[in-house]
């Protein structure tokens, strides 16, 4: 699935050592239920200094020749939001603290919808409503100009599932080739997914994550000497699965 894990490198320079904050958004992938409308996201900051968090939303669109776009939200009838909302939508955030946003979806529900869910620390400026006074900001400011800071944000995934799930996946393991199909109507996660060699515990290759969109297809082929385990989760069911090559 691309576009998955998204990291924003905003570069803001002062000149000397480096200090500042360092966000961490946790889980990089969530997952909205069809019986919850609200999600409550946690920001952790491990730097040194105060970090001012602005938080955006496009939606992923997932195009039949297996492309995607990232599209601004739509509105419904007067001014009511189609798709996903945080709020707050802007965080202020302790050294070594914590702070969360609640997202909450407003709007259709009938199929599976995807968002690219932003966490952009910036130094805070009056149009940024961080409701700091002039002296505050300019005091934050000078707390960043002993040195070269690197404000990283991060791109992470949330999925909402329609409101009635149809769980469908159908498996099948060939000679040489083990697929899964996803043919219901919320994503099929492939969990802690692992290729070991049977002989050679060691002899493994990186552990990945795969998410199976609804009609697609995730599939490996099947070596000899090889051996492969997953946890496959299906909404709210999963299983360990193994297979030998």
């Amino acid at each position: 699935m691309k576009h998955l894990c998204s990291i924003i490198g905003l570069l803001l320079i002062s000149f000397n050592a480096a200090a500042g904050p360092n966000i961490n958004p946790g889980s990089m992938h969530d997952y909205m239920d069809s019986d919850k409308s609200t999600y409550l996201k946690r920001i952790f900051n491990g730097g040194n200094s105060t970090a001012f968090i602005r938080i955006s939303i496009l939606e992923i669109i997932y195009k039949a020749d297996g492309t995607s776009e990232e599209v601004p939200l739509k509105t419904q009838a007067g001014s009511v939001r189609d798709g996903l909302m945080a709020s707050p939508a802007r965080l202020i955030v302790p050294a070594n603290g914590t702070q969360g946003s609640r997202l909450l979806f407003m709007g259709n529900r009938d199929h599976e919808r995807y968002f690219r869910v932003r966490f952009v620390p910036v130094v805070p400026e009056k149009e940024d409503e961080f409701a700091l006074s002039q002296e505050q900001t300019e005091g934050y400011k000078k707390t960043l100009s002993a040195g070269v800071n690197v404000l990283a944000g991060y791109g992470t995934i949330f999925m909402v599932r329609p409101k009635n799930i149809r769980v469908d996946t159908l498996i099948d393991d060939n000679k040489g080739l083990y697929s899964i199909k996803n043919k219901g109507n919320t994503v099929v996660l492939v969990d802690d997914f692992k290729d070991c060699a049977t002989k050679e515990l060691q002899d493994c290759k990186p552990v990945t994550k795969n998410h199976v969109l609804p009609g697609r297809t995730f599939s490996f082929t099947k070596e000899p000497g090889r051996h492969y385990r997953f946890n496959l989760i299906e909404a709210n069911k999963q299983k360990i699965i193994e297979v030998k090559g």
